[in-house]
């Protein structure tokens, strides 16, 4: 690709852009999915912009010039944060309390961490960049059966008043688990009462509506920012380690399943707060003692990167959890939204952070490391979800410390 379009010498600036560009979408798909999803639903969002990721990768293999690649690569970054958040927060609406975690943790990271391991295998040996597209793109066809299969998130068409059709989603999977269910529902009078309210549409700036929720919106708008950082400074900085470049990918994505594995086992038996001030803590510690490892061994270089990833991919999984567990159903993919937005930006800014070690080696590692203390520290004032309720109005929410 860099030689086929000339991305060298006086125009070698054009391949960082064009990753940065691609994060710039995802940033814009972050934003804007958020809000649709609240306001048209989970189940439709989520296979709109399934289709297209998928359809705009396939044109992708067609490109004739940089520029056309990289316009259409910002729009598949658009459409693959917004599947993601999407079918995320779904999931977390349909799914109960113990399966919920299980399914945020094991669930989804685990297969992310298996993409991701299988993307240097594909590339190692698919060395042509559009049979590479072509082999990344075709997986998304297999998703079109599911539309029959996943259902509308029984939480969000309470939360519009559409009790009937929220009935049917619960009584379905009560007959496919064999638990036996009440004849009736929702009662005629509350549900009168409350659809005014259940039926309002909530905007971007519900989620600064009081004091308590503008600084619990704030914090996790920080925290989002610089775990992106921290998470994508350390995988962008993977060819710039000791040995080849595919076996150190493969590594930086293998080290993120113990991550997962212990983000699960946290977030089961342990407050959030502490989870994920421990992980930010250590993550961000091992991070600023690389530049106390002698020069000669890379070998233990290469370990304390991966060791501080783990810390911060641990902390990146449960920070899902953490945000859905604080915001009412109402608002709640529109805060994930948000957040993950903000952590977009991180990753625009990411790559530059790994380019500062072209003047210093160790510099990108002590400003992450640092900031990654930082926000370890900021954790600690959050509201603490652990055992409590998904909020389902914002009087529920919890208050900041």
């Amino acid at each position: 690709l860099l030689l086929q379009w000339n991305l060298v010498c006086e125009d070698d600036w054009k391949a960082p852009l064009t990753t940065s560009l691609f994060f710039v979408g995802v940033l814009i798909g972050s934003f804007i999915s958020g809000q649709l999803s609240d306001r048209f639903g989970r189940k439709s969002i989520l296979f709109l912009t399934m289709a297209v990721q998928t359809g705009f990768s396939f044109l992708q293999i067609f490109s004739v010039s940089w520029e056309m690649f990289t316009v259409l690569f910002v729009i598949v970054g658009m459409g693959q944060i917004s599947n993601y958040v999407v079918a995320f927060i779904l999931g977390t609406e349909i799914l109960g309390k113990s399966v919920r975690i299980l399914f945020s943790t094991l669930g989804v990271c685990i297969f992310f961490a298996i993409g991701y391991m299988l993307l240097p295998l594909f590339a190692y040996f698919i060395r042509d960049w559009r049979m590479l597209l072509l082999a990344l793109t075709i997986p998304g066809l297999f998703c079109i059966p599911l539309w029959w299969i996943i259902p509308e998130s029984p939480r969000w068409l309470i939360s519009q008043g559409r009790y009937k059709e929220a009935e049917v989603i619960i009584r379905k999977a009560a007959k496919i688990n064999g638990v036996p269910v009440p004849a009736v529902f929702f009662d005629t009078t509350e549900m009168q009462d409350s659809k005014p309210q259940q039926q309002q549409k909530a905007i971007l700036l519900d989620l600064f509506r009081t004091r308590n929720i503008a600084t619990i919106t704030i914090m996790s708008l920080l925290l989002w920012f610089f775990t992106s950082v921290g998470y994508f400074g350390l995988s962008l900085s993977t060819p710039d380690w000791h040995g080849n470049a595919y076996v150190n990918c493969f590594l930086s994505a293998v080290i993120e399943v113990p991550a997962y594995v212990i983000a699960w086992l946290l977030l089961r038996s342990l407050p959030r707060r502490y989870s994920l001030s421990g992980t930010f803590f250590l993550g961000g510690s091992v991070v600023l003692f690389i530049q106390l490892v002698p020069a000669d061994l890379n070998v233990l270089s290469v370990g304390l990167v991966m060791l501080g990833k783990f810390g911060i991919t641990a902390a990146f999984s449960m920070l899902y959890v953490y945000n859905v567990e604080l915001y009412p159903t109402l608002v709640r993919n529109m805060a994930v939204g948000a957040t993950s937005t903000a952590s977009r930006l991180g990753s625009i800014i990411a790559p530059y952070f790994v380019y500062l070690g072209a003047y210093d080696r160790f510099l990108p590692y002590i400003l992450m490391g640092s900031l990654t203390v930082l926000i370890g520290i900021l954790t600690l004032f959050l509201p603490e979800s652990y055992g409590n309720p998904l909020p389902e109005s914002f009087e529920e929410m919890l208050k900041v410390k």
